[in-house]
């Protein structure tokens, strides 16, 4: 073989290893993401349904969104963790969900201190971290920084308020509101980044769905606080603000599920009322998306819609005295995605719809009340 034949044949040989090379690549991409959708569908039923009515380039991004809070959520979560340890782990999920490196030793030495207090599907969850990661390191740059920065930002402020949980509850509604900051709030603002990147049209309005985006995240935030209140409570947490408790002439250092009293309730009203606020806020923050993007408003809507249909539940319910009795059941959720499809191209209908649906509920407390 003559010298130009042998650096032709090394070069072939060179591209056919970079092909090989970017085909297993894209296979593995491939099998991450298929990955994400079983993950997906085990830790959440909502966002398993919502997410998949996103643009296909969208959704692969807010699900690994997902599942990066749910990580999150799952170290909070986990009763067997100490505050030290619950610290720990957050800073060493910032940095892996920051530069990529060291998701195996993150999920290696979490999986062991998980007790059977966590679900199945987290377990796997956090046995996944690095399959997960490896789609996070597949967006482009700006992708990427929006989803560390929401990582780092809830863990601070989990961190935080891990120091301050209590059954007692937290001190007043600007607590609250910092607490559902922490763990929605910015949910909220992350994925107008992404929508803004995804679409110029969407960006156009950045500065109006930005100054909605954290009410958005509150309210449906609130309305899960309000579900879970006794399943939370179980677990040594309560994430009630005491002042609308004490304004009611209820002591939340006597919460128990069996012993129903009317200030409770009343205050558990006073707290529908300020979640119904912030939904309203939700669907004004949906009509700003462009009338064509129906994927992402339906994805905006349903959340919302099952969001008000269980605060009508709540209101109905005020003795609850776990989630399940709230849950919204199948066919309100089917009735909810017809509905909206029909609608979601007609503002005003929109509109009409979510004032209709709202009715009988308990208005906010008038400002400074």
């Amino acid at each position: 073989m003559n010298k130009m034949a042998h650096t032709l044949n090394l070069k072939a040989t060179g591209t056919q290893a970079a092909a090989a090379s970017r085909q297993v690549e894209q296979s593995a991409l491939m099998s991450g993401r298929a990955l994400q959708e079983r993950l997906l569908l085990g830790v959440s039923r909502t966002f398993a349904l919502t997410i998949p009515q996103l643009p296909a380039a969208l959704g692969n991004v807010i699900s690994n969104h997902y599942l990066l809070c749910r990580i999150v959520d799952t170290i909070e979560d986990e009763p067997r963790l100490s505050p030290e340890q619950k610290r720990y782990f957050c800073d060493q999920f910032v940095d892996v969900a920051r530069n990529g490196r060291g998701a195996s030793q993150f999920a290696q030495e979490l999986a062991p201190k998980l007790s059977e207090h966590t679900i199945a599907a987290e377990h796997e969850l956090i046995r996944s971290t690095p399959a997960v990661i490896a789609v996070t390191l597949s967006f482009n740059q700006v992708q990427q920084a929006a989803l560390a920065r929401c990582v780092q930002v809830m863990t601070e402020g989990m961190v935080r308020f891990q120091q301050m949980k209590n059954p007692g509850g937290l001190k007043d509604l600007p607590q609250l509101n910092q607490y559902c900051y922490y763990v929605a709030g910015v949910v909220g603002e992350t994925l107008t980044e992404l929508f803004c990147e995804y679409s110029p049209a969407i960006a156009a309005n950045r500065a109006k769905l930005m100054g909605l985006a954290v009410s958005f995240g509150q309210g449906l935030q609130m309305t899960n606080i309000l579900k879970d209140v006794w399943d939370d409570h179980r677990r040594g947490a309560c994430w009630l603000p005491q002042d609308v408790f004490d304004d009611t002439g209820f002591d939340l250092k006597n919460l128990a599920s069996e012993d129903y009293v009317d200030a409770f309730g009343l205050g558990l009203s006073r707290l529908i009322g300020i979640a119904q606020a912030h939904l309203d806020d939700a669907v004004s923050y949906t009509l700003l998306i462009p009338k064509h993007e129906k994927g992402i408003r339906s994805f905006c809507l349903w959340a919302i819609g099952f969001a008000v249909l269980t605060l009508r539940k709540i209101n109905r319910h005020l003795d609850l005295s776990t989630g399940n009795q709230v849950k919204i059941s199948r066919r309100s959720v089917k009735s909810t995605i017809l509905v909206t499809r029909l609608a979601m191209t007609h503002d005003r209908l929109v509109r009409s719809l979510f004032h209709l649906a709202r009715q009988g509920l308990p208005t906010p407390p008038a400002q400074g009340a």
